[in-house]
């Protein structure tokens, strides 16, 4: 992926993003499918930035579960400034899905003024602003499918804001199905379960990560 790919550098030219990386002091390093990627609680306050690969934040609680909190793709953010407060003091991390080529740079070194006035610095901030109002948006509609109580709800409550985003009744699901149970705080086999029920009642048709909500739902 080139660098100006990702929302983080939106907007910044090519002879820019050269001249960040040595501003930024950017580094990368690449990760095993299933590798650790960023543990939230070494308290490295670092920005990430998902070169190439596919990677999943994801929060263990005390008792073991897993929760997915977010889908991170090729040019995918994250850091602590972009997360909110573990009050909980779960383990969170990201863990690559994939082979990860990631680019590291120190928080401070993003949000510091810059001596230089470089514009590209500011470029940078600003995006940085709006992925944290995206995050905050990603938040809310995780609360809305985690308040449904059964898990019809949640199932529904979800492929209707992907439906709504993708514009169209058919679409393709960001994870695996197995991911998808965690996403939604819920056991695979009953959600499984409850997917054929679905199906039976020709509500939803799902193959794989492909769902097509049916007419009228």
């Amino acid at each position: 992926m080139e660098i100006g790919a990702s929302p983080l550098f939106r907007g910044i030219s090519e002879e820019s993003q050269q001249a960040m990386r040595t501003c930024f002091d950017m580094r990368e390093v690449s990760f095993r499918a299933d590798e650790v990627v960023y543990d939230f609680g070494a308290g490295r306050n670092m920005v990430g930035v998902l070169a190439e690969g596919a990677a999943v934040i994801e929060r263990i609680d005390q008792q073991g579960s897993r929760t997915i909190l977010e889908r991170l793709e090729s040019g995918g953010v994250f850091g602590e400034m972009l997360m909110f407060e573990n009050v909980a003091g779960d383990s969170i991390t990201v863990v690559a899905e994939t082979a990860c080529r990631v680019w590291f740079m120190a928080a401070d070194q993003v949000t510091k003024r810059c001596e230089k006035a470089c514009t590209h610095h500011t470029q940078v901030v600003e995006n940085m602003f709006q992925l944290v109002a995206e995050k905050a948006t990603s938040l809310y509609e995780r609360v809305e499918v985690l308040s449904r109580r059964s898990i019809r709800d949640k199932l529904m409550c979800y492929f209707s804001l992907m439906a709504a985003k993708n514009r169209s009744g058919e679409f393709l699901l960001p994870f695996s199905l197995s991911a998808l149970a965690d996403y939604i705080s819920t056991d695979r086999s009953a959600m499984m379960r409850e997917l054929k029920k679905m199906r039976q009642e020709e509500l939803v048709d799902v193959h794989g990560r492909k769902v097509l909500l049916q007419q009228g739902v």
